[in-house]
């Protein structure tokens, strides 16, 4: 009978380094070198915390619940991801922006369903039942220069604070969503309503979570913008309504001053009848400024 050497016995100190180097025969060197990091930090943060076996559960139960409450409309692990600044982590380092470029920043947990292709000057308030507001905008490159044919991805809460997936008895599919196609100057209009700060969705476990630490849920009032170009970096990011509560305590860390912008009563009776406003309306502008793709224009 052939013998075979005993393993070595595993204990606090070096559990580590076994789990590490059991994925050093993973093909993928980016995956491999992924996976060792997170083990190591994973195993120093448990190291330092010392959670009984009960508290070790309930984080297993908690991250369990987390998923249970994710479905078509709802990324709880977005959420997550979201409240512990993790999200917002991860889109400043990959948007480390050169001088001038619109920052970015959350995603958020409702851009789960696709907007509406819309035509310019269009209303994305499906409802109509607050004051309108007139947005405007542009899509240019870091020089100036106009980006025609630049795709304009938006989404919103209501003025009740409100997306169209949380209220879908209420709010017609699309409301608060649309997608807009640069004009030759690349700008683009639409019309909606000036949108409410609101509550993150707290019935869940990450509700639990900040109710447990003493956390507020609340998000300042804001617009989602996703721009795309040919040829340029997109960018994910919002505007914030300049006089919105929670500017200064955002639940999800996103809030940057670049990104603050006036929604202001303009009273302009032609430019509302040309954009089938009443008079006055509110209104707001924004340029998104893109970045140039790597090896872009180098020839």
């Amino acid at each position: 009978m052939t013998g075979s050497a005993l393993p070595a016995d595993l204990d606090e100190t070096t559990v580590t380094d076994a789990a590490v180097a059991s994925f050093d025969h993973t093909p993928d060197p980016r995956l491999r070198a992924c996976l060792a990091i997170l083990v190591r930090h994973l195993h120093a943060a448990v190291r330092e915390m010392e959670p009984t076996i009960e508290e070790w559960e309930q984080a297993v139960d908690f991250l369990t619940a987390t998923g249970h409450k994710c479905d078509d409309t709802r990324q709880e692990f977005v959420l997550l991801s979201d409240v512990l600044g993790v999200s917002s982590l991860v889109e400043n380092i990959n948007h480390r922006k050169s001088p001038g470029a619109t920052e970015a920043t959350v995603l958020g947990p409702f851009h789960m369903t696709e907007s509406p292709q819309r035509e310019l000057g269009e209303s994305i308030d499906e409802v109509g039942k607050a004051e309108p507001c007139l947005v405007t905008g542009r899509v240019v490159a870091v020089d100036g220069t106009p980006l025609p044919g630049a795709g304009v991805d938006v989404w919103q809460a209501d003025e009740d604070g409100f997306y169209d997936v949380q209220r879908p008895d209420v709010l017609p599919p699309g409301t608060g969503r649309g997608l807009f196609t640069t004009d030759d100057d690349g700008r683009f209009r639409f019309t909606t309503v000036v949108p409410s700060h609101y509550p993150i969705p707290t019935d869940g476990p990450v509700g639990r979570l900040l109710l447990a630490t003493n956390r507020h849920p609340y998000r300042p009032a804001h617009i989602h913008f996703i721009a795309t170009a040919n040829g340029h970096i997109p960018v994910t990011t919002h505007i914030f309504v300049a006089d919105s509560p929670y500017l200064d305590s955002d639940a999800v860390f996103a809030v940057k001053s670049s990104l603050v912008r006036d929604f202001h009563r303009t009273d302009d009776p032609e430019r509302a009848a040309r954009h089938g406003l009443p008079n006055p309306f509110m209104h707001a502008d924004i340029e998104l400024v893109l970045e140039p793709a790597r090896g872009a224009g180098a020839e």
